[in-house]
């Protein structure tokens, strides 16, 4: 979970931010003020929750309020019902350099296994709705355990990814070994845990880590397309879709076929998949409803 704002000028060389070249808000209509994001809804139809990461001296630290407004952001496109999927960016130079060591410095044991430190950064993992990391700069520590926590990561051709937890004494505390491990792999996730090497976006659609790379200028605006996509559908059958391939990762073969299997003919029972099923029979565009 590291990197943080001492060490994203310690372990990152110094550089000129670039200007920001998303449009979007610091507020959204249902859900509040923001100090550290920007929140906005994208797309043709607005039907894509926008979510951008906003302390760009920090490289996109991530301090507890920029995690608590994220979690209430999330909340609000989670209410909405005109929202089928959500985007999470940083800038163009970082996605986010990790946590903000200054906040954790002087933590105690008793402290963070008392107060259960860092418990409430798991939100994104547990968003029904599709959530998609568009992925520039650097995503270190924290940074790339929150990318991770996104159903799928798209990544600018200059992107960088690494958990260097081991170089700050300490080891990643927001899933960083285990999401790591299952994306990429035992040797790499190990070699990258244990060094605090860094890989490229290109070694990471290699191991499986990211989907696509697209040049810088390029990824927001293709991860929003691709919320557009997956908005199209509907949004009740993208849940059960969503649920059966996390459960990939926690059940045996069997046991997720048979979760597979029960969420399959949960859609039996919807009118989503008569009117899918329909309209492929009659040679026109589905016309869903969500129900």
């Amino acid at each position: 979970m590291a990197v943080f704002c001492r060490s994203a000028a310690s372990l990152v060389k110094p550089v000129f931010l670039l200007p920001s070249t998303f449009a979007a808000v610091r507020h959204y209509s249902s859900g509040g003020q923001f100090q550290y994001i920007l929140v906005d809804k994208k797309g043709d139809n607005n039907n894509v929750g926008f979510i951008q990461l906003n302390r760009p001296k920090a490289l996109n630290a991530l301090c507890d309020g920029l995690i608590i407004e994220v979690n209430k952001a999330l909340d609000s496109f989670e209410q909405d019902s005109g929202v089928g999927a959500i985007v999470i960016t940083g800038s163009e130079r970082a996605f986010a350099a990790g946590a903000d060591i200054k906040e954790m410095q002087n933590r105690t044991f008793q402290e963070c296994y008392g107060g259960s430190f860092l418990s409430h950064w798991n939100k994104i993992s547990t968003v029904k709705k599709p959530v998609i990391a568009a992925v520039n700069g650097f995503a270190l520590g924290g940074g790339c355990e929150l990318a991770m926590m996104c159903d799928i990561i798209y990544a600018g051709e200059k992107a960088q990814f690494g958990q260097p937890e081991i170089l700050l004494g300490t080891i990643p505390g927001a899933g960083g070994t285990q999401r790591l491990t299952r994306a990429v792999g035992k040797s790499l996730a190990m070699e990258m845990v244990l060094t605090g090497d860094r890989i490229s976006a290109q070694e990471a659609k290699q191991s499986g880590l990211v989907s696509k790379v697209f040049p810088v200028d390029q990824l927001v605006s293709e991860a929003i397309k691709c919320g557009e996509k997956i908005a199209s559908n509907s949004k009740l059958v993208a849940a059960m879709a969503k649920e059966a391939v996390n459960a990939a990762f926690e059940l045996t073969l069997a046991e997720g076929n048979r979760l597979e299997k029960r969420l399959f003919h949960s859609t039996f029972a919807t009118e989503d998949r008569k009117e899918g099923m329909t309209a492929f029979v009659e040679k026109r565009k589905a016309m869903f409803k969500d129900n």
